[in-house]
């Protein structure tokens, strides 16, 4: 059997992710390898775990990169904090506030739900209303919906748990590193995101932060963590101990590269960061509208590095994705969920995030929409 050489094609990355990477992430990649307890390696370690509560905007000592991509960072919160019998309050408007549904369920926990209308954020009204009716041990809550480019208001909704006496379980997957995001000033008690999106480093890393509310109830449980590898009470030990206890085999030249991916974020700066989706999603904006395309969530709450639009009337979405990568090489995402086949979901997340990655879109459509 004769495999060939391997030779993907040049692709411009605007969908919900993965993002292009920088040549220096590239570069780090292949960097030679190192074994995962080498003193050398330990030092990275250290370094990445300080990027992250950086850019996280935590003091959290727990805080690491799971060996696993964003869903496993999800399963990692809910694994660790709930035990069969407890209630846990998950808030539905797209779908991975379905998901974490039921990773929850499959936890024993007796799951309640709030739901939203997808495109649409959760009412805090809505929290309050089931908040008064069953007593959560945590309240969980997607902070972007990958699904529809919504992004959820937290502060409200955290002081409404927290009075509760539960903890607040956070997805920011598509949001870190690309839009405001304040881990100790929002009273986040648990939360994941991924490597592949706004942080533009490989896929298959999942930033986690625990705060010492959750590390409390982490080492109060009666039964076993159900997973062993996602076990924090044996993990923090290789991430976080005074001496590294062998775990698992790290992703080396995954976290390589993703430190070089946390290098180009603090030198650009968190809040130069922001304003460069921001800008960037603007004239997006601009250039769609012109078009005819409609957005799905209002102004207010739309996610600069996640655009979901309605295509214009008469274009049927697939064929025209579809002709967007096999001609010009952009790729964009599909509709999820209920809106499969319905409309796009545009990314400008990271290193994909600037004005040629825009204008490139644009200029293709125009000359396909004549």
């Amino acid at each position: 059997m004769e495999i060939k050489e391997l030779n993907t094609s040049p692709r411009v990355l605007m969908g919900p992710g993965p993002s292009d990477m920088h040549p220096r992430v590239y570069k780090a990649l292949a960097t030679p390898m190192i074994g995962h307890l080498d003193p050398e390696f330990v030092t990275i370690m250290n370094e990445v775990k300080t990027m992250v509560q950086a850019t996280f905007k935590t003091q959290n000592n727990l805080t690491f990169v799971v060996s696993a991509p964003g869903s496993a960072g999800m399963e990692t919160c809910l694994v660790n904090l709930l035990e069969p019998g407890d209630e846990a309050l998950i808030c539905i408007h797209g779908v991975f506030g379905g998901r974490m549904a039921d990773i929850a369920e499959r936890c024993g926990a007796k799951v309640h739900k709030v739901e939203q209308e997808w495109g649409k954020p959760i009412d805090p009204q809505q929290v309050k209303a089931a908040l008064e009716n069953c007593d959560p041990k945590i309240v969980a809550i997607v902070h972007a919906e990958t699904s529809t480019g919504v992004k959820q208001p937290l502060e409200e909704i955290s002081k409404m748990v927290h009075d509760k006496g539960a903890l607040l379980v956070v997805d920011a997957v598509t949001s870190y590193c690309g839009t405001e995001l304040e881990v100790d000033k929002w009273g986040i008690d648990a939360i994941y995101s991924g490597t592949q999106k706004c942080l533009s480093a490989p896929p298959g890393l999942s930033p986690v932060s625990f705060s010492d509310r959750a590390v409390e109830v982490l080492r109060n449980r009666k039964t076993k963590v159900q997973s062993w590898f996602l076990d924090l009470s044996l993990v923090m030990n290789y991430w976080a101990g005074a001496k590294r206890a062998y775990h698992h085999t790290a992703p080396i030249s995954q976290v390589f590269a993703l430190r070089e991916a946390y290098r180009l974020v603090l030198e650009e700066g968190l809040e130069n960061r922001f304003r460069r989706h921001y800008e960037t999603h603007l004239l997006l904006k601009e250039g769609l509208e012109e078009l005819g395309f409609r957005y799905l969530v209002d102004e207010k709450y739309r996610l600069p590095m996640l655009n979901s639009v309605f295509l214009p009337e008469g274009l049927d979405e697939e064929p025209l994705r579809k002709l967007m990568l096999e001609k010009y090489n952009i790729e964009v995402g599909g509709g999820l969920g209920a809106f499969a086949g319905k409309l796009w979901r545009i990314g400008l997340m990271g290193h994909s995030c600037d004005a040629n990655h825009v204008n490139m879109l644009l200029s293709a459509l125009r000359k396909e929409m004549k």
